[in-house]
């Protein structure tokens, strides 16, 4: 069989890899101008994507400074100022509302919102709380939620403080604060007259938080070691 019957046999269609080159080729010129187009907008869309990551880079360095600035009038109490800024310092709202999409801006939405509380004003606490995004540490989120839930029950919205505290309460997950917020939500659902809603978090507290102050023995002026404060409350919800 000769060379070209072969080829034939191979590729019925009489196409030899020559002529498939030859097509590829043919295809590449005709077709020379989109794909340079697309070549082009793929590298325009990846240096996009580096230079958005680095500006928002810069722009959470400066939130963050910026932040700290702002911490400092909290430790004087000008919460005013810590609010509004100075001239220098935008003020924690400012941040809040100018440096979306970085961490920076999420822990000011959490900051305008204590400033906010500490002025009577609930209403912009509750605003600012609620756009605060916890993350998954056990500290400053479960606080932001636990700051929330007293704006809320200051602003009468009881059942949603109760919640509140409780989300506040398994995000810190830990003997120190957790029992805290549980008692704070226990006590307004007391307030309520749901007394078995509120033992079913004192219980809670004496079986999940055996380490808790709430727990632990108290030593009375006559030395005698009395019950922790724990079965006090649940004898309160039990009658």
């Amino acid at each position: 069989m000769s060379q070209k019957n072969k080829a034939l046999k191979q590729n019925p269609q009489g196409t030899d890899a020559t002529d498939l080159l030859t097509s590829s080729e043919a295809f590449i010129i005709k077709n020379k101008k989109a794909l340079i187009i697309g070549v082009v907008a793929l590298l325009l869309i990846v240096l996009g994507l580096f230079g958005l990551r680095y500006y928002q880079n810069q722009r959470e360095d400066k939130a963050q400074t910026l932040l700290t600035q702002g911490l400092a009038y909290v430790q004087q109490q000008n919460f005013d100022k810590a609010l509004n800024g100075d001239g220098a310092f935008p003020g924690f709202k400012k941040i809040a509302d100018n440096y979306s999409f970085t961490d920076a801006s999420n822990i000011a939405k959490l900051w305008t919102g204590i400033c906010y509380a500490k002025t009577g004003d609930v209403k912009n606490a509750i605003a600012y709380l609620e756009k605060f995004s916890p993350k998954g540490d056990h500290t400053v989120s479960p606080a932001g939620l636990a700051t929330l839930a007293n704006c809320y029950a200051e602003n009468g919205q009881i059942d949603k403080a109760v919640k509140k505290f409780e989300e506040a309460a398994e995000l810190a997950n830990n003997d120190a604060t957790s029992p805290e917020y549980l008692i704070q939500a226990a006590e307004l659902l007391q307030s309520q007259n749901k007394d078995a809603e509120a033992l079913k978090l004192y219980e809670k507290i004496k079986s999940d938080y055996p380490a808790s102050n709430y727990n632990g023995g108290i030593m009375t002026n006559d030395s005698i070691i009395q019950d922790g404060l724990i079965d006090a409350y649940i004898q309160s919800a039990s009658k």
